[in-house]
């Protein structure tokens, strides 16, 4: 498959959108009266206040990555890499259908909340017939484990398997950053265009963790 989803743009752009306004550079009160040499001089404070230093906050730990990708059921047992986001939008996909993918602007499996979601290619004409193949077979009840780069294991239960047409697919409650922590896989499936070389369909597995 070329393309496997639109990724959540809005996500991805985070950032960017800070705000803009900056104080009037020439802001003040118009025409001040001028100063009299007799003015009494501003009274000097008696007692300073006492000022409690901020401390620094550190900037807040990534979770570690998932990578490996496991439904034992089906005898799936594959690397995860992160990745982002293509110029035209759509979620990055390692080459090689026999590598996962980890979209890395969402959830990681140790975050508090929302869905960790991983993809991969479904076969390639250079590497053939990738493990989420089968990803087709799994059955609700079913368990699925990520490990991640700390080597905590997550394990999930399969909720729900689910052919959606690629055109449909409801990109954000799948790549939701609130509710239960959960799992989505992707890959491809339905019909193949021998034209556009592309599946009518993806394969989608939600589980939520165990």
């Amino acid at each position: 498959m070329s393309r496997l989803l639109p990724a959540l743009v809005a996500v991805a752009m985070i950032g960017t959108l800070a705000a803009c306004t900056t104080p009037d550079a020439e802001g003040g009160i118009p025409n001040p009266p001028s100063a009299s040499a007799t003015a009494a001089p501003a009274p000097t404070p008696s007692a300073s206040v006492p000022v409690v230093r901020a401390t620094p906050t550190p900037p807040p730990v990534p979770s570690p990555e998932p990578t490996a990708l496991v439904l034992p059921d089906l005898g799936v047992d594959m690397p995860v890499d992160p990745v982002g986001v293509q110029a035209n939008g759509a979620m990055e996909i390692p080459t090689d259908p026999a590598v996962a993918g980890w979209y890395r602007f969402g959830p990681a499996p140790a975050d508090a909340a929302g869905a960790t979601v991983i993809a991969a290619h479904v076969d390639s004409r250079v590497y053939g017939l990738g493990p989420l193949a089968r990803l087709r077979d799994a059955q609700p009840g079913q368990q699925v484990s990520v490990t991640d780069a700390a080597g905590t294991i997550t394990t999930y239960i399969v909720e729900s398997v689910t052919y959606i047409p690629r055109a449909q697919l409801p990109v954000d409650e799948l790549f939701s950053r609130e509710g239960p922590r959960s799992l989505v896989v992707i890959t491809c499936g339905g019909s193949f265009d021998e034209r556009t070389r592309s599946y009518s369909d993806n394969v989608v597995l939600v589980a939520r963790e165990a």
